[in-house]
């Protein structure tokens, strides 16, 4: 009986504290009918592999789950794919998927952990914290035997997108949530630049160490590989175990410290696009560093700011 009321407590809301970044799959399962606790489907893929995560999240996702277009909520006025969109497009994006101030929100994407790291992050940055990534994913949750459900609604999957293009076409929708935008979570490519000078953060970059290295090419187009000068190279897969779980915390120190990186000193994270330098900071937040910046645009906007100038 003792374990029982042990097992339950663990699963209780008050065992939910931001300091941890993720959730179990057993703790979503026991909570999933609670009225504040609200799902999304982040799964996105990079142009190379191929796959809808739409049609996927229309076939199978969470009993309840929204779906989270990060392509379609992002910012219209730039050719970089799924940037941070403006504060009130945010807003009326999810606002139009019924997630108020209040609620507990349980992100997760289709390949365990993934692009659900950056929907935590872009929460972060408009200031709601009560979000945390599903540990493991949709491929856990459906080993562990849980239900999920599927929709014929596409109209419903592609509300929000549709509310964020109004937005930047002069149409603000209703605002049922509050932002409040933290701007030291956003790096620009100015601020990337000035810090190659001055040397104030540790820059590290989440792609494999052959597209770091020039070696690999970019999943997209035009864009060649290689690195911004000064960085270090950690790639976001070793902040996972084989189960796509997030590391232990003795773990994660043990990637940040073998390619030299002082948990001590301040970070800046980069990636290909700003998806996978969010899994970095996941990690970073398991090991008590809260504030750590995301340069937005990353290597993409690196490459083509770089060859415009």
């Amino acid at each position: 009986m003792d374990s029982a009321v042990a097992s339950q407590a663990s699963y209780s809301m008050q065992s939910l504290s931001t300091n941890e970044p993720v959730v179990s799959v057993d703790w979503l399962h026991a909570n999933l009918q609670e009225p504040n606790v609200k799902v999304l489907d982040a799964s996105m893929y990079m142009p190379d592999e191929h796959k809808n995560p739409l049609q996927e999240y229309q076939v199978a996702h969470i009993p309840g789950a929204q779906f989270f277009d990060i392509d379609g909520i992002s910012d219209r006025t730039t050719d970089l794919p799924h940037m941070l969109p403006s504060e009130e497009a945010f807003a009326v994006a999810v606002s139009a998927l019924g997630i108020e101030n209040k609620d507990n929100i349980v992100v997760y994407d289709g390949k365990g952990i993934f692009s659900a790291a950056r929907v935590w992050w872009m929460f972060k940055v408009f200031g709601h914290d009560r979000i945390w990534v599903l540990d493991g994913g949709l491929p856990k949750w459906l080993a562990s035997g849980f239900n999920v459900e599927s929709t014929n609604d596409a109209l419903k999957v592609s509300f929000a997108s549709d509310a964020v293009e109004k937005v930047y076409q002069g149409h603000v929708g209703p605002i049922t949530f509050q932002t409040k935008f933290h701007p030291h979570l956003v790096w620009t490519r100015e601020q990337v630049q000035k810090n190659m000078e001055e040397r104030t953060h540790q820059h590290v970059d989440a792609r494999s160490k052959a597209r770091f290295d020039g070696i690999a090419p970019e999943p997209r187009k035009g864009i060649r590989s290689g690195h911004i000068e000064g960085s270090k190279c950690l790639p976001f897969p070793q902040m996972l175990d084989a189960s796509q779980n997030l590391l232990p915390p003795d773990e994660l120190k043990k990637r940040f410290a073998h390619e030299g990186i002082s948990l001590e000193s301040p970070v800046v994270l980069s990636c290909g696009t700003g998806v996978t330098a969010c899994i970095l900071s996941l990690g970073l937040h398991r090991l008590g560093k809260y504030e750590v910046p995301v340069y937005d645009g990353s290597w993409t906007e690196w490459v083509v700011k770089n060859s415009d100038s």
